[in-house]
């Protein structure tokens, strides 16, 4: 089975990833696919439209083009209300979604008939997530250095340096989760010196991270009087809590933020699931905070786009032989032979095929049919 496979230009805010590189690309080519990619796709991480031509893509001149022609469309970020508009019953979208906390998304792709298979919620033999973990990696690094700049004065903080220096201490960091977000954070934050500790409610988690890091960060167990206690006395807090596939618990109340230090910050890594902090919202990179009670919120909803290069690879290397097999194979039959890329597919048909985000969205759920 030869499949035509689509890569269109980014057109969210500040969102300079593509969703196939040329080395990536250059595999569907190998296999006999027809790759299409919309002109200048490649433009914002150093790729130029020759690059794709060397490799045998063709270039195109629009999006709606794109959209009209190929039958798998492969992307980085959810598609806007624009593209929704695009794809068709006869598409294949495969790309991020966190369709639990946007509805008006989720009715798009289910008013367009297509299937869509979301990054965030593909699994492995493990348990994990692994076409999310690459962005977690880099969203964990990216708040520390986002809170450590949050902090200083001139941003609204409280004008302290994350590691301190010899006789003044260190700002002390909470991050609210243990998976690969929090303890990504959590090396970056021991790496610059803070006073770091990290809650989670899996005490095997926590046994990792004591492992990892040898007593330099401490590990708490999340309690929700423990949690409240700790937040009140970090100069930085990182939300950094999943539920695949299902809104975040808010962990951080509007009440606990009054109570708050003033010029403290919270980083909101799980803000494209609706976020862990009650005052969360969407910002992006061109305004990425805002203060609610002298407390800086930074809530940025494609924290990797902003090192688009060191994260478009890093997410190829996962989406690619998933990739791969929807085109050799055709979804369905993929989908038959990988139960894990299976729970991938969250709209299909007309409908939601996905437990969680049916339930938060409170919409019905279509268990997928093969």
């Amino acid at each position: 089975m030869k499949m035509i496979v689509g890569v269109p230009k980014e057109i969210k805010i500040h969102e300079y990833r593509v969703g196939l590189t040329p080395g990536s690309a250059s595999e569907f080519v190998r296999g006999g696919h027809k790759v299409i990619v919309e002109t200048g796709a490649g433009a914002g991480i150093g790729f130029s439209d020759d690059d794709y031509r060397a490799i045998g893509a063709d270039i195109i001149a629009t999006a709606a083009e794109v959209f009209a022609m190929a039958e798998m469309i492969v992307k980085v970020k959810e598609p806007q209300l624009p593209e929704c508009e695009m794809l068709t019953e006869n598409h294949l979208l495969y790309t991020y979604l966190h369709l639990a906390a946007d509805p008006a998304q989720t009715d798009a792709l289910m008013k367009s008939g297509c299937t869509a298979i979301a990054y965030e919620t593909v699994t492995n033999e493990l348990g994990g997530l692994p076409l999310l973990a690459p962005m977690s990696e880099v969203a964990g690094r990216m708040s520390i250095q986002a809170g450590a700049h949050a902090l200083e004065k001139a941003a609204g903080g409280m004008g302290i340096l994350l590691g301190g220096v010899p006789g003044v201490a260190p700002a002390k960091v909470v991050i609210i989760g243990g998976g690969v977000s929090g303890m990504n954070a959590a090396e970056m934050a021991v790496g610059l010196g803070a006073d770091v500790s990290v809650f989670d409610r899996n005490i095997d988690v926590l046994r990792r991270l004591d492992a990892r890091f040898r007593g330099t960060v401490k590990t708490r167990y999340s309690t929700a009087h423990d949690l409240e206690e700790a937040v009140l006395e970090a100069d930085l807090v990182i939300g950094a809590v999943l539920v695949a596939g299902a809104a975040a618990p808010k962990l951080v109340s509007a009440d606990m933020v009054k109570h708050m230090k003033d010029g403290a910050v919270l980083v909101d890594i799980a803000i494209d699931q609706g976020g862990c902090f009650e005052n969360s919202h969407p910002t992006t990179h061109a305004d990425p905070t805002f203060i609610v009670d002298g407390v800086v919120h930074y809530c940025v909803a494609n924290m990797p786009g902003a090192v688009a290069r060191t994260s478009t690879f890093a997410l190829n290397n996962a989406t690619l032989s998933f990739g791969l097999a929807l085109a050799n194979k055709g979804w369905k039959q993929a989908c038959r032979d990988d139960a894990h890329l299976a729970n991938g597919v969250n709209i299909s048909g007309g409908h939601v095929t996905y437990e969680a985000v049916a339930k938060d969205l409170g919409k019905e759920y279509h268990p997928l049919d093969l």
